[in-house]
């Protein structure tokens, strides 16, 4: 089932046992992220688990949003540029999924306030330095596959891997171990509103904007593009059009 904006707007939210307002969206067989321009980022909990998503990829700015829980998917990937777009996450839960590599694991030093991470039943944990790798790579976790992050940990890893800008020759080495299993050819989704009176070009731009977009009024104002098929003149230029 593809995440549309209905399927968003059908889904159950609520406050849960912490106080915050969550999305459910648990099992649906949900195949990517898409269209969570929709969530009008109302939540601090989003909740994909039981899914069949394969890459952490396609983000609306949501500032709001602390939670993210994708265990039980399918994901091998992990997009650095997501971060940009989740800017306030502190909770990534992705047990059971197919993250194999290392190098993989390097895109999650862009979540910089990331504090809470479940990696457990990934291919990835039975690699040598699995733990302290990850460690190396968040400053701010605090938990880690349910386990407390240890001062000593974090000394560790510093000796092993260096930090930001002076790594050592074994940090370089494993972050060359990026998994070749990541297809990039695979069809970005693409948005559900209407598009009728807009060409393929148009409405192409507009759907690039929308996933570059800093702000909810942004990703707002060209979403009403796309319903409404029309674009005022002062916005073609800074389309591109």
């Amino acid at each position: 089932m593809r995440l549309t904006a209905d399927v968003i707007g059908e889904a159950a939210t609520f406050i849960n046992t912490v106080k915050d307002r969550e999305l459910d969206l648990r099992g649906l067989n949900i195949p990517a992220i898409e269209n969570l321009g929709a969530t009008k980022d109302l939540n601090d909990t989003l909740d994909l688990t039981d899914n069949d998503i394969r890459q952490i990829t396609n983000f609306p700015y949501l500032p709001r949003l602390k939670h993210l829980f994708l265990s039980n998917n399918r994901i091998s990937r992990i997009d650095a540029q997501a971060a940009k777009y989740l800017p306030n996450l502190l909770t990534l839960m992705l047990t059971n999924n197919q993250i194999n590599e290392l190098g993989d694991l390097e895109s999650l030093s862009a979540f910089k306030n990331l504090q809470y991470l479940s990696l457990l039943d990934n291919p990835v944990t039975k690699k040598k330095h699995y733990r302290l790798w990850t460690i190396s790579k968040l400053p701010k976790l605090r938990v880690f596959d349910f386990r407390k992050v240890k001062a000593a940990e974090r000394k560790e890893a510093l000796e092993l891997f260096g930090q930001e800008g002076k790594e050592t020759t074994l940090a370089k080495e494993l972050n060359d171990t990026k998994s070749k299993t990541f297809e990039p050819t695979v069809e970005e989704p693409k948005s559900n509103l209407p598009t009728m009176g807009l060409t393929p070009q148009e409405q192409q731009r507009i759907r690039d904007s929308i996933k570059q977009a800093k702000s909810l009024d942004e990703i707002t104002m060209l979403e009403k593009m796309l319903q409404s098929g029309q674009i005022p003149e002062a916005q073609k230029q800074r389309l591109g059009l």
